[in-house]
């Protein structure tokens, strides 16, 4: 969706407006990306989460101890090492950086994978904040089940690259999509 790889067939759109027509640099100002491991750029965290800004000559905009708090991080974190942080703190810092843009969509690859479990809930509960407090489209990827029935709305199944369909989250999880493919993941066997 944010062009790290071109679609090689069908069109992508944001607003309305196909993503092949917007310059990579401003559409990936638009739509914000997480990985799936944090990886953090600057001596102390509050350069890894102006990082974005300051490339786009915003810096001035962003308040990294407002983005911090945010995320549910003590803003006295800002002067610390981002490697001294575990890699859950590091992960909220991966999501302030990416809303230091004012992103419209935000695109979360695995997010939780590497955490463990207080810090996939802290960071779940944030996703679903975002989502609803804020407003904020987000795309996540996961391939655990009880992550999706706990903070998706609308589910995507991809397999092998291919989308196989789309369900609001309550039909995809109740088998009744009429899809083999979804009830064989429900079950566990895909």
């Amino acid at each position: 969706m944010n062009r790290l790889i071109e679609p090689s067939s069908g069109e992508v759109y944001l607003d309305g407006t196909p993503t092949s027509t917007i310059n990579p640099l401003e559409l990936r100002r638009r739509v914000g990306m997480v990985f799936q491991l944090p990886t953090l750029f600057g001596e102390t965290v509050e350069d890894a989460i102006l990082y974005g800004p300051r490339l786009a000559g915003r810096a001035h905009e962003a308040d990294a101890r407002q983005l911090l708090e945010k995320v549910s991080l003590d803003p006295d974190l800002k002067n610390r090492i981002p490697e001294s942080l575990s890699v859950g703190q590091q992960q909220r810092v991966s999501i302030a950086r990416a809303l230091a843009l004012d992103p419209e969509v935000l695109l979360m690859d695995e997010p939780t994978s590497s955490l463990d479990e207080a810090a996939r809930r802290q960071v779940e509960q944030l996703i679903r904040e975002l989502n609803e407090r804020a407003g904020l489209t987000i795309l996540l990827v996961s391939h655990d089940l009880l992550q999706v029935e706990r903070i998706a709305h609308r589910v995507v199944l991809l397999v092998n690259g291919r989308s196989e369909g789309n369900w609001g989250k309550e039909e995809f999880l109740s088998c009744r999509v009429g899809n083999e493919k979804a009830e064989r993941f429900v079950h566990g066997e895909l």
